[in-house]
C-alpha cells in the first residue's frame, strides 16, 4: 500500500501553485507536509482525494489506495445533528455503522456524543472530523491543518491518536507549524512556491528550523 505522485503540476488561470512535484509514502509513515500559507499544501492534498485534477503533462502519474480519510481545513458538519446521529448518518454512507462507538470512544467524544455539532468547541468539532475522516478504516489518511485552533490539552490527544493511526495506514498532514511536524511526524517534506524543497526521514534533520528557513524563500513558520 502505497501513494504515488509522479511529475503533478498544477495552475489556476495565470498562476502556477505546483510544479512538476513527485512524491512517494508507503504504509507506516506520517508524512508532515510543511511550508509557508500559500505553498501549495492543499492543493497537493486534494489532488491525491480526487478533488481537484492536476494539469495534464507527460509521465503524470496519481496512484493512491482506495479507501481515503480526508479531514480539510475548513472543517464541514451538519451543526443542527447531535454528534453520534452525524457519525452513524456519515458511516451509513459508507456502507455500514459499527465503527461509530468505537471512534466515539477512542477520540473523548462520549461526554458529547448526545450534543448539537453546534455547540461543540473547536476541539470537540476537530474531534468529530478526525473520527468522521477514519470511517470506513481507510489506508490512507489525509488531514490539512488538523491542529488548528486546539488548546494544549486538546493538541496532546490530536496527537495521540494521528501517531497511533500512522501505526497502521499511511498519514500525510500538512501544516506551518514547525512543532506540529516534531511532534506527530516521522518525515518531512518541505513545500515552498509549488516547489518540494526537502524530503527526508525527521529523525536525520538535527534542526528542523534551519532546514525550513534554508528551504523556503519566506521567514513565515
Amino acid at each position: 500500500m502505497a501513494v504515488n505522485l509522479q511529475h503533478i503540476s498544477k495552475t489556476y488561470g495565470t498562476c502556477k501553485v505546483l510544479h512538476d512535484v513527485s512524491l512517494s509514502v508507503s504504509q507506516g509513515e506520517v508524512l508532515g507536509l510543511l511550508g509557508p500559507n500559500g505553498a501549495g499544501k492543499s492543493t497537493l492534498m486534494k489532488i491525491l482525494i480526487g478533488l481537484v485534477r492536476p494539469d495534464k503533462a507527460q509521465d503524470m502519474l496519481v496512484e493512491c489506495p482506495a479507501r481515503v480519510g480526508y479531514l480539510p481545513e475548513q472543517n464541514p458538519l451538519y451543526e443542527d445533528m447531535y454528534v453520534r446521529e452525524y457519525l452513524r448518518f456519515m458511516a451509513s454512507l459508507a456502507g455500514g455503522s459499527g465503527e461509530v462507538e468505537t471512534l466515539v470512544q477512542r477520540l473523548g467524544l462520549l461526554p458529547e456524543a448526545g450534543k448539537r455539532i453546534r455547540v461543540l468547541s473547536k476541539g470537540y468539532r476537530q474531534r468529530v472530523g478526525l473520527a468522521q475522516a477514519l470511517l470506513g478504516n481507510p489506508d490512507l489518511l489525509i488531514l490539512d491543518e488538523p491542529t488548528t485552533g486546539l488548546d494544549p490539552n486538546q493538541l496532546l490527544d490530536i496527537r495521540r491518536v494521528i501517531k497511533e493511526e500512522g501505526q497502521r495506514r499511511i498519514v500525510i498532514l500538512s501544516t506551518h507549524i514547525l512543532q506540529e511536524v516534531r511532534e506527530m511526524c516521522s518525515r518531512v517534506v518541505i513545500l515552498d512556491h509549488g516547489h518540494i524543497r526537502a524530503d527526508m526521514p525527521l529523525e536525520q534533520v538535527p534542526d528542523l528550523e534551519q532546514l525550513f528557513r534554508s528551504s523556503t524563500q519566506t521567514t513565515e513558520l
